[in-house]
Formats: structure tokens, sequence, C-alpha cells
């Protein structure tokens, strides 16, 4: 661990759990001298594009249309 509590995890270890470098990771701490990495959940990536098909594809120009 660094000095500024960075650290280096080796570059088997992120290939074998798919890490890649820019992710976002949950850290948890599990009992003395243990801590547990994972990947954020990223909701923004999970939705977008959810409620694609919910509207006509018009729908939002109309209701723009109304604010004029």
């Amino acid at each position: 661990m660094s000095s500024k509590n960075q650290v280096t995890i080796p570059v088997a270890a992120l290939a074998e759990t798919g890490i890649r470098a820019g992710d976002r990771l949950v850290v948890l701490a599990d009992g003395p001298g243990r801590v547990v990495l994972s990947l954020g959940w990223d909701p923004i990536a999970e939705f977008a594009g959810a409620l694609t098909h919910c509207y006509p594809p018009d729908a939002l120009d109309r209701l723009r249309a109304e604010w004029d």
C-alpha cells in the first residue's frame, strides 16, 4: 500500500475478475486485514434506453412544441 493509500492490483487478478482501468469499484471492509473489491453498479448504464419503446418517436418533439 502506498503512502496515498493506493494499491496496485496484479494484471493476472484483473484479467481473471474482468476489472478494467476506469471501472468503478465498491470497497467493503470484511474483517481485520481483509478488503473486498467488487465492480460498482452503474444505474445509468443499466437503464439508459430502457423506455425507448414506451412512447412514439416524436413524443418529446410534440411536448417541446407545446412550450412555444
